[in-house]
């Protein structure tokens, strides 16, 4: 069965997001994961919540497959660079 994850990300260091942009695919398909909708201009329509940056709803085969993208420790240096980049948090759905 199909898995989504929303990613929130508060971007602060620019530099280091560009660099997790680059790897940021590959690291995704490695899990067949990929980018079901990016959007730059996501808005609280309810709630006292800060808008991110940048929200990104992820898809993956299977739960599994995501959680094997977040914990493969092949790609903790592209995970560490999405976590230098500002504030982000994850949410498996």
């Amino acid at each position: 069965m199909t898995a989504y994850a929303y990613v929130n990300l508060t971007i602060t260091h620019p530099d280091s997001f560009a660099a997790y942009r680059e790897r940021a695919g590959d690291a995704l398909k490695k899990h067949g994961g990929a980018p079901l909708e990016v959007s730059k201009e996501s808005e609280v329509i309810e709630g006292t919540a800060t808008a991110p940056t940048v929200a990104v709803i992820l898809t993956f085969p299977d739960r599994a497959a995501a959680k094997a993208w977040i914990n493969d420790p092949e790609l903790a240096e592209v995970h560490s660079l999405r976590e230098g980049s500002g504030t982000s948090t994850i949410t498996l759905l």
